[in-house]
């Protein structure tokens, strides 16, 4: 059974996109999300004692939340493991008065098939998109993606 515990694990982290290369191909990003790992809040999808996924959150003001990094073992994707961090941490930032959820990805006129599945994921966890540009931790485009966390 899966858990999400809130607690930093740096070299759990680095080990999960590590085995995702297609994602986290370039020695410098995973690195630099393993440092993050240590600092930012984290969330982390744990089975049976071993760390399955990983979430990152960084508060830029009070209110809005990015979602820096979200990523799952490739044995453990497609079970929902991914959206079960994404409800535990909505829930959390709800209770903190928190209003919206964002998160920065691939833009679509960037082709990529994995990247068109991690946008449709979000899509599926409620984000849409609200802007596309360049010039963002990289020379491609990147879509910022949002979510209200107000309940209706």
């Amino acid at each position: 059974m899966i858990t999400v515990e809130q607690r930093q694990d740096p070299q759990a982290t680095e080990q999960i996109l590590r085995a995702l290369p297609s994602w986290f191909g370039i020695e410098d990003a995973i690195r630099s999300y393993a440092e993050d790992a240590a600092t930012k809040i984290s969330y982390l999808a744990v089975d049976a004692g071993r760390t399955v996924g990983v979430a990152l959150l960084e508060p830029h003001f009070p209110e809005p939340v990015e979602l820096w990094l979200i990523a799952v073992h490739p044995d453990y994707r497609g079970q929902g493991v991914g959206t079960k961090l994404v409800a535990e941490i909505e829930q959390d930032l709800r209770q903190q008065a928190v209003s919206f959820l964002q998160v920065k990805t691939v833009g679509e006129s960037f082709e990529h098939a994995g990247y068109a599945g991690t946008r449709a994921f979000y899509r599926s966890c409620g984000f849409q998109p609200l802007e596309e540009m360049t010039g963002l931790g990289w020379d491609g485009p990147t879509v910022i993606m949002v979510k209200s966390l107000h309940t209706v």
